[in-house]
């Protein structure tokens, strides 16, 4: 059998987004039809289209199944602990405030135990992509009920039935100052990589809600049927409706989807207020440093 060596003209097959994936760490550990490999194909092709120097792009995330993504991308990321991916975010965004962060998490780790931590970097519109995958349900610990839980659908900790109201997490975002909101399903693989193609290039916190199937425990325990089925499922119930109030695209148990670009606006980012303020009260005494170093204030 001839080899690529001895035919130069023919090229090695590679998948286009292997430049931005770790492959030596496959295959991964994501369930069959699971739709977070879906999610982070979009956000590889989006970062490919976009020209971004990589050395200055990095991915931090929590714990959970869409925790892992920071270990599969070939990017500086961040393994963090449980609910603190937002922190820990802030901290890399503040300390070196010339890298694109983005924050690729699950429902449970960022509206779950790490809500007070999304709706204060929301509130201070730290430069921050934070990217939710919502797959209603706790997918790694056994099923239990999360903060997005629809009404009535059941999981390992609710079996009868949750009777707890879900967050909507678009409207969260908006209210608590988001300048970017959006929300596709993994099934909107254009829309969703054009979404993450715009945020990329936008300042301020942006906020991408990604619906996605988890077949393995959210689909059985509710009788859904395989991840396909839910895709299915997408296809026929999907809503897209830009510029939406997000008042109004809170998600009910196999009810409608409302997707689309919701939120879209600049606003001063928490690093150009913070400037601007030490600017007007010290005066000449307020020097900032290169990106690189940070800043320092006499």
């Amino acid at each position: 059998m001839s080899t690529p060596a001895e035919h130069p003209e023919v090229l090695p097959e590679e998948h286009p987004v292997a430049p931005y994936i770790r492959t030596d760490r496959m295959p991964h550990i994501w369930c069959p039809t699971c739709g977070i490999g879906t999610v982070v194909k979009c956000f590889a092709t989006a970062l490919a289209e976009s020209g971004l120097d990589l050395n200055k792009v990095s991915v931090v995330s929590g714990i959970g199944c869409t925790g892992r993504v920071a270990g599969y991308m070939k990017l500086d990321g961040f393994h963090t602990t449980h609910g603190r991916a937002i922190p820990f975010a802030t901290g890399l965004k503040l300390g070196r405030p010339e890298l694109l962060v983005t924050v690729f998490s699950g429902d449970g780790d960022l509206v779950g135990i790490g809500g007070n931590h999304f709706i204060h970097a929301a509130r201070r519109n730290m430069d921050l992509l934070v990217i939710l995958v919502n797959n209603f349900i706790y997918g790694m610990t056994g099923g239990q009920n999360a903060a997005t839980t629809p009404l009535t659908a059941k999981t390992s900790t609710m079996p009868y039935g949750n009777f707890e109201r879900a967050f909507n997490l678009p409207q969260l975002a908006a209210s608590c100052g988001a300048t970017y909101v959006a929300r596709w399903t993994c099934l909107h693989i254009r829309r969703l990589t054009k979404a993450f193609g715009e945020a990329l290039k936008r300042r301020g916190f942006r906020f991408i809600e990604v619906i996605t199937p988890c077949a393995t425990l959210y689909a059985r325990l509710n009788k859904l049927g395989s991840g396909l089925d839910l895709m299915r499922f997408y296809h026929d119930n999907a809503e897209i409706r830009h510029g939406a109030d997000t008042r109004e695209v809170g998600i009910a148990f196999q009810d409608r989807i409302v997707c689309g670009k919701f939120v879209d606006e600049e606003q001063p980012s928490f690093l150009e207020m913070m400037h601007e303020h030490y600017r007007k009260t010290l005066g000449s005494k307020y020097v900032p440093t290169p990106p690189e170093g940070g800043w320092l204030h006499e």
